[in-house]
Order: structure tokens, then C-alpha cells, then sequence
């Protein structure tokens, strides 16, 4: 299956910022003439609609609890763009082979935007701006980087979305178990405060 790295990829991709994955497949393939891009990613429509988009989430996913907002409303988005560009890219394939493609770009999509929605639930409970600016900026070079290795070296960038995909994974686990344990803290802390004679011994 051919189209099966190139749909992992931009699936992940999709995942963190679909309109990105969008814009960068469609003007490489516009203007680099990469043969690997379904041609209706590069009509003028789609591009324009691409870049309008991608500029809104571009503010929108570097300010605290907007971001997050941003990422409820795009649960649905992400995923089915992750499919559709999957499918696009099976081409001519046979029905069980799109089927694949198609549901492996989803699939991936879907998780790459729990990750990336996950994670920014975490840096929001510290709500100072510098952190969600540096996320959305890294993630933002990700995903245009990636995809552009994608449609010259898809294999490559199979790679290394495979590996950002596990290192998010290992971020998201790791921050939910700091959460957790400032938590407890927070309510011992809090029991503590409104009770203090049981953290005092008796004499």
C-alpha cells in the first residue's frame, strides 16, 4: 500500500492542525508538482480556505483556554480531515484498500488530536501564556516540516510522526500522573489548612 505512509503521516498531522496539513500539501503540490498530492487538495478554493483557517487557529491555539475551546470544537474536524486526505491519497485503489488507508488516517488523526487537546488541558492549568505560545509554535514547525519530508521521503516521515506520535503519548501519561499527584497534594494541603489540630502532635 503505497499511500499508507503518506496517510499515517498527514493523519498525525491532521491530528495537531488540519488546516496546516492542508495548506502544505496543496501548495506542494501546486507548486512543486508532487504527483503524491491528490489534485483536490490544490484548487485555488481549498488553499484559500486552507490559509484562512490555519491563520484563525494560528492565534486561536496560542492563547490559554482558547486553545483548549479551539480543540473541542475541532474533535470532529481533525479526524475526518485525517480520513479524507487518507482516502484522496488511495486514489484509484481497490475499496478495501482505501478502506484501510482512509481509516488509518483517521485513526491516527483521532489520536493525535487527544494527545495534542490532552496536553494543552495540562499546560492550562498554569495559565501563563509563554508555554501555550511555545506548544502551538512547536507544533505548528511539526507539522509543516513533517509533511514536507512527507511527500519527497514518506517512509522517513512515517518515522518520525511514528515517534512524536509515542513521545505524545508518553507526555500525556506523564503529565496526567503530575496532575494527579498535585492534587493530592492540594487537598491534603486544603484538609491541613481547615483543620489544624491534626497536624499537630500531642505533647
Amino acid at each position: 500500500m503505497e499511500a499508507l505512509p503518506l496517510a499515517f503521516t498527514s493523519g498525525w498531522a491532521s491530528g495537531i492542525n488540519a488546516y496546516a496539513c492542508v495548506l502544505v500539501l496543496g501548495l506542494l503540490g501546486r507548486f512543486a508538482d508532487v504527483d503524491d498530492v491528490p489534485a483536490a487538495l490544490t484548487g485555488n478554493g481549498v488553499l484559500i480556505a486552507a490559509g484562512a483557517l490555519f491563520a484563525i487557529e494560528f492565534v486561536a491555539d496560542k492563547i490559554p483556554y482558547v486553545d483548549s475551546a479551539w480543540d473541542t470544537v475541532s474533535t470532529l474536524i481533525r479526524p475526518t480531515v485525517g480520513a479524507v486526505i487518507a482516502a484522496l491519497m488511495a486514489g484509484d485503489a481497490s475499496n478495501l484498500e482505501q478502506a484501510v488507508v482512509a481509516t488509518t488516517g483517521g485513526v491516527v488523526a483521532l489520536v493525535s488530536h487527544l494527545v495534542k487537546s490532552s496536553l494543552r488541558l495540562a499546560i492550562n492549568t498554569s495559565p501563563e501564556p509563554v508555554t501555550n505560545i511555545a506548544a502551538s509554535s512547536g507544533e505548528d514547525v511539526a507539522v509543516l516540516s513533517v509533511m514536507s519530508l512527507a511527500v519527497f521521503h514518506p517512509t522517513a516521515a512515517l518515522i518520525v510522526a511514528a515517534v512524536l506520535l509515542v513521545l505524545g503519548l508518553i507526555a500525556v501519561y506523564l503529565a496526567l500522573r503530575a496532575i494527579r499527584r498535585g492534587l493530592v497534594r492540594f487537598r491534603a494541603w486544603r484538609e491541613r489548612r481547615s483543620n489544624p489540630a491534626t497536624g499537630s502532635t500531642t505533647l
